[in-house]
């Protein structure tokens, strides 16, 4: 694998930004994780580490002035702004768009999410070697998003004040980089998601910078033990991560087919009425989500089960 903590070519700053929007883009979705179009996209060990480089010696370098140091030998700045830049233009793109979607098509835009799940489960578990202790991981890890999904909301009860979408921003990211399960999972089950869709939306500054300061913190922090997680125990942790996507598949079914509006502060939950038209439409994004990682993660680790069924 190539190493583009230092990217020099056009070619390699154009692969950090498109890697960033599709990590920006499954971020924004309640779908699948950041974490996991990093993981896909070959990118999230340089991620990891370049998180990992704000640390004391970061924090000296700064201090003395050192900054040609501390930009280009210590921190991977050239990396982090071309990813980042990629993943806030994704943000901005696609709130505005998505809250939309999910509030005229939240069938199709679900389906489409399984699709992409489905194939996220494949490619990231392709790279564990099973065993007995993998499957007894996949399993606690299968279980325990089943049951945090099926969380009911807690925006009623914890409003959307500075300091709970600073906790929430907290919390989100420590999910969102991670392969597996989705911060906007987590977003939808603290009852921020909408809001933070809608203040966005809205260029809402304030709840923005919230939710950016609980992120920053709450990713330099994490970071160090997801990258312990994968340094001692690599197999095990994928395997858990590849099960926290089949359990999160709970609340992308349970989205298919019940519509979610907020009247008066309170999540309202309805069912939707598919008739053959939408079931086959729905199929139909399904298997192009599915298509679309599938093809991702070929182009980038030429192992994709899937595409070696047919010889490819």
């Amino acid at each position: 694998m190539r190493d583009l903590s230092h990217p020099r070519t056009f070619f390699e700053y154009a692969r950090l930004f498109f890697s960033g929007f599709a990590m920006g883009a499954a971020d924004v979705v309640p779908g699948v994780s950041g974490g996991t179009m990093a993981f896909i996209l070959g990118v999230y060990e340089t991620l990891i580490d370049a998180i990992k480089s704000f640390n004391l010696r970061a924090a000296q370098l700064a201090l003395k002035l050192q900054f040609d140091e501390l930009f280009n030998k210590h921190i991977p700045i050239r990396f982090l702004l071309a990813l980042g830049l990629g993943i806030l233009t994704a943000v901005f793109f696609l709130a505005s768009l998505l809250e939309g979607a999910l509030e005229s098509s939240p069938t199709y835009v679900f389906a489409f999410f399984a699709g992409l799940i489905l194939a996220s489960i494949i490619a990231v578990g392709a790279k564990v070697e099973w065993s007995a202790g993998a499957f007894i991981a996949l399993i606690i890890g299968a279980v325990a998003a089943f049951i945090i999904v099926g969380l009911p909301s807690l925006g009623d009860q914890l409003g959307h004040t500075f300091p709970v979408l600073f906790v929430s921003g907290m919390i989100a990211i420590c999910a969102m980089i991670l392969p597996g399960i989705s911060g906007s999972f987590i977003l939808l089950i603290l009852g921020q998601y909408q809001f933070i869709l809608g203040a966005v939306k809205d260029r809402d500054i304030v709840s923005i910078l919230a939710v950016g300061l609980g992120a920053v913190i709450g990713i330099v922090a994490f970071s160090r033990v997801l990258s312990w997680l994968l340094k001692n125990y690599e197999n095990v942790t994928i395997a858990v991560l590849v099960g926290f996507m089949a359990g999160s598949l709970r609340l992308i079914v349970h989205r298919m087919f019940n519509a979610v509006t907020e009247v008066d502060g309170q999540e309202i939950t309805s069912a939707i009425q598919v008739d053959g038209t939408m079931l086959v439409i729905s199929i139909v994004l399904i298997v192009l989500g599915f298509i679309l990682v599938t093809v991702i993660d070929h182009f980038q680790s030429r192992s994709n089960p899937v595409m070696r069924l047919f010889g490819r």
